[in-house]
């Protein structure tokens, strides 16, 4: 299958953002008598364009990339010796929930030291409301990683409507517009939706268009995380299509994937990557983005049927409270789950975090259904067997359960590695984590917040095979900035920012497990930021060196 409209706009892109440098080793009285802030010096150049390593040395001046070339003998303040590692553009990260995690956690250790150095939060419909407060914030504050944000449709909804199912009238239409228009004057990159979640789950394909249309103006793009990524999803993807080519903007699908429960009813992802594949031959632009893993992480709200949360949730608790409208909640669970899907047990859905229960974290809904019949933890653990002796509606009660002991982040063991390997291998799809700041040893999060990238160099490339290192560098780096625009980063070239990471290609790996999450990547020995150096041979420099990344329709 061929796949040009992509080659085609890529070929566009690095010619319109910088003419290209050449990497061969040389020599000249320019690079002798300059003086540079930093120079790396014995590396393979990884460009970020997919192009195959060379030998060369980077040069850095005032947070820009200052040559590639021969600079071994370069005045300079700090001389590198690569030892033949790679060096690379800082990976970009398009998929993040970091949002305000930054103001507490500003270090962003899980990203730097997985290479990230540039995120895009915003994601899932669910964003800061305040776009320049947040940069503004960011910048006084001071953060570890460059950050841009795309705006949330479902905070959008809630602003004028709340969480409730309905329409926008045409005064919350005004008034939803106009605050999609002051997120993209304020640098939002683009337009996010979440429609598995309340209350954008409600909201109809023709609404979403109209404040589609309003970041399109400003040239944003679309990203949605679908209505679907089961049964439905052939349909969920021709909205995100639709919106799309209605609304007049690029569009990322995130988190591309199917869940295993549905993948041989419609095809697969070879049926899925085929239908944006179409999308893309007829001319339209759309981009992928994908995480390594065959588990999902969201909310444990998303088991519960779509009528309970309709009303918000206050609503919610009121009909999960009520005896008489509980058997309803049950039985449509029942249906959902065993009748649609098939299944025999919910030990899919782990809890990665609880506040009120932080025994839960780590286990799953059939062993927490088992606690709570027969009591504490140590008992379960001594008799496992008490996990056989749990029905499908004692796992329901166990998650409304929770959900009314104010909910939980959950990891869903959900999907199958062949379509995991099938999409990561295609080459619209980028890699991206869609996690927040991880604060190391809280909770049983899911580890895709440690180590993503790490994970496709590692295992992926080296290992499995599935690509070359530099396929893996460019779905890290030049195909997300294309995606998201952003004209500077993503390219080791001259003029370019000086965002880099040095890593050996031969023992980069990720450390963190589902069992074990709290673990760092390992094998990024540097990594830069607008010219700075955040992890120093392997140590944390503690430097707060990123900058908002604002979007095309910002406006000073």
């Amino acid at each position: 299958m061929r796949y040009r409209f992509g080659c085609l706009l890529f070929a566009v892109w690095v010619v319109g953002c910088a003419t290209r440098t050449d990497v061969s080793p040389h020599r000249g009285a320019s690079s002798a008598d300059a003086m540079f802030d930093l120079v790396i010096v014995n590396a393979r150049v990884i460009d970020g364009t997919g192009s195959q390593a060379v030998d060369g040395d980077v040069a850095i001046r005032d947070g820009k990339i200052a040559g590639i070339g021969d600079f071994r003998n370069a005045r300079t303040r700090r001389q590198i010796d690569a030892q033949q590692r790679a060096i690379a553009p800082g990976f970009i990260d398009v998929h993040t929930h970091a949002d305000d995690d930054l103001y507490k956690l500003p270090r962003a250790e899980n990203f730097i030291r997985d290479g990230v150095t540039t995120i895009v939060s915003g994601n899932c419909g669910s964003s800061v409301r305040d776009v320049k407060a947040y940069f503004d914030n960011l910048m006084a504050r001071g953060v570890a990683v460059n950050a841009a944000t795309l705006y949330g449709h479902n905070t959008v909804l809630r602003a004028v409507k709340g969480g409730v199912r309905g329409e926008l009238t045409a005064e919350q239409m005004t008034r939803a517009r106009a605050m999609v228009d002051q997120a993209m004057l304020d640098g939002a990159v683009g337009f996010s939706t979440g429609l598995i979640y309340t209350p954008g789950q409600w909201s109809s394909t023709e609404e979403i268009i109209e404040l589609a249309k309003v970041a399109a103006n400003h040239g944003g793009i679309y990203a949605s995380h679908m209505r679907s990524e089961g049964g439905s999803i052939m349909t969920a993807i021709n909205e995100a299509l639709r919106i799309g080519r209605e609304a007049g903007c690029r569009v990322q699908i995130s988190h591309f994937k199917i869940a295993s429960d549905y993948s041989a009813r419609v095809g697969g992802s070879d049926a899925t990557l085929a239908r944006v594949v179409e999308a893309r031959n007829a001319g339209q632009e759309v981009w992928l983005d994908q995480y390594p893993y065959t588990a999902s992480s969201t909310t444990i709200s998303t088991l519960l049927p779509d009528w309970v949360l309709e009303k918000g949730g206050d609503e919610a608790k009121k009909i999960l409270t009520d005896e008489t409208q509980l058997p309803k909640v049950l039985a449509d669970m029942k249906q959902q789950y065993e009748v649609t899907r098939g299944k025999t047990s919910m030990a899919y859905a782990v809890i990665a975090s609880q506040s009120k229960h932080p025994e839960y974290e780590g286990k799953n809904l059939q062993q927490i259904a088992a606690m709570r019949k027969h009591g504490s933890q140590s008992e379960l653990l001594r008799d496992a067997a008490n996990t056989d002796s749990v029905t499908m509606e004692d796992q329901y009660r166990a998650a409304i359960a929770i959900y009314l002991a104010g909910g939980a982040s959950c990891v869903f063991h959900s999907m199958d590695e062949d379509n995991v390997i099938n999409i990561m291998k295609h080459p619209l799809v980028s890699i991206a984590s869609d996690s927040g700041v991880r604060e190391f040893n809280a909770g049983q999060p899911h580890p895709r917040g440690y180590g993503t990238n790490a994970r496709v160099l590692g295992r992926y490339a080296r290992e499995l095979k599935l690509f070359s290192t530099e396929e893996a560098v460019r779905k890290m780096t030049s195909m997300p900035a294309q995606a998201f625009r952003l004209n500077d980063r993503g390219i080791i070239r001259t003029g370019f920012a000086a965002d880099l990471v040095v890593f050996d290609p031969e023992k980069v790996i990720d450390k963190s497990t589902f069992e074990q999450p709290h673990a760092y990547s390992e094998g990024f020995d540097f990594v830069i930021v607008n010219g700075k150096l955040v992890i120093d041979e392997g140590e944390n420099t503690g430097v707060l060196p990123g900058l908002p990344i604002y979007g095309p329709g910002f406006t000073r």
